[in-house]
């Protein structure tokens, strides 16, 4: 495997097609390489059934033979949707999670659907969504439906080492669909953390309020900078929003062609891979989601090159 591939886990879900015709475009339109994964795991021997006795090669043999015929199916679903692209598999034992983690060390891009086969009925994103973008190596796209081919990229901005990331992945991406990146910054003054704060607030002037929001639009300004510069044909639309980060960032366009965030913003608690605001965000929107972690291979980064 090498930096240029796109990984796509598959499970013969219709969410997992989606993933690939999605990949399928992308790979296309990029030029890379698509490889197609799938993961199985075998039962373990029950007292029904003890190891001695187990027909071990049977059901390993089965799973593999099923494994296959979803990997020529998603393979299938790609050609169909996608011409002149390398397509290849990857069968593998295990967990579907740590399967595409481990494949993220050399890819460029991790893509799954919202949730696969066994997830419950009305859940957005599935277990497997969750662990691959919570642990991926490299940048890992969510996709649920169909997004628009011109809609933006929103990305979330809050000055953040993950957050300069994501702006970096959005600028790229966008260029690559010729398309605008809508940056939202989300802000509100401090919030008071007792009576005598409270009555404080109460008093104190408009003032305060705009160095707030000056604070907020510098925030904004500052992160944009080094991507307005390597990306000079890509149009920006600059939000800066009194309001929570999630519904910021859900809001910012009817229908985007993706939404961009980092793993973890300000706030985040050390060791916690997913921030609240990408989770929400995975769990709430219908187009695809891309999460990126900080550090990952610049190398990887679609059409940053000119």
């Amino acid at each position: 495997m090498n930096d240029s591939d796109v990984v796509v886990g598959v499970d013969g879900s219709p969410q997992a097609d989606e993933a690939v015709r999605w990949a399928a475009a992308r790979a296309q339109h990029t030029g890379a390489r698509l490889r197609l994964l799938h993961a199985y795991t075998v039962p373990a021997p029950t007292p029904a059934m003890p190891l001695a006795v187990a027909p071990a090669a049977a059901p390993d043999g089965y799973l593999a033979k099923t494994g296959e015929a979803v990997l020529t199916a998603a393979a299938d679903v790609a050609s169909h949707h996608a011409t002149g692209i390398e397509v290849t598999t990857d069968l593998r034992v295990g967990g579907a999670a740590p399967a595409l983690v481990s494949a993220s060390a050399d890819a460029g891009l991790i893509v799954v659907g919202s949730r696969g086969l066994g997830g419950f009925k009305g859940m957005l994103l599935g277990s497997v969504g969750v662990q691959v973008s919570a642990h991926a190596h490299c940048p890992t796209v969510v996709v649920r439906e169909p997004a628009p081919a011109a809609g933006p990229v929103v990305v979330g901005v809050d000055g953040s080492e993950p957050a300069r990331a994501a702006l970096t992945f959005a600028f790229a991406e966008a260029r690559r669909l010729g398309t605008t990146v809508i940056a939202v910054h989300a802000w509100s003054p401090a919030l008071p953390t007792g009576p005598a704060e409270a009555a404080a607030a109460v008093l104190a002037d408009d003032q305060a309020r705009d160095r707030y929001q000056q604070a907020a639009r510098q925030v904004l300004s500052d992160a944009l900078a080094d991507c307005r510069k390597q990306f000079p044909d890509v149009p920006v639309d600059e939000r800066l929003v009194e309001a929570g980060p999630v519904g910021a960032l859900l809001e910012a366009a009817a229908e985007p062609a993706m939404i961009v965030v980092g793993s973890r913003g300000h706030g985040g608690f050390t060791g916690l891979l997913l921030g609240s605001t990408s989770q929400a965000v995975l769990h709430h929107t219908t187009c695809p989601v891309a999460v990126i972690r900080d550090p990952w291979p610049k190398a990887t980064m679609p059409g940053s090159a000119g």
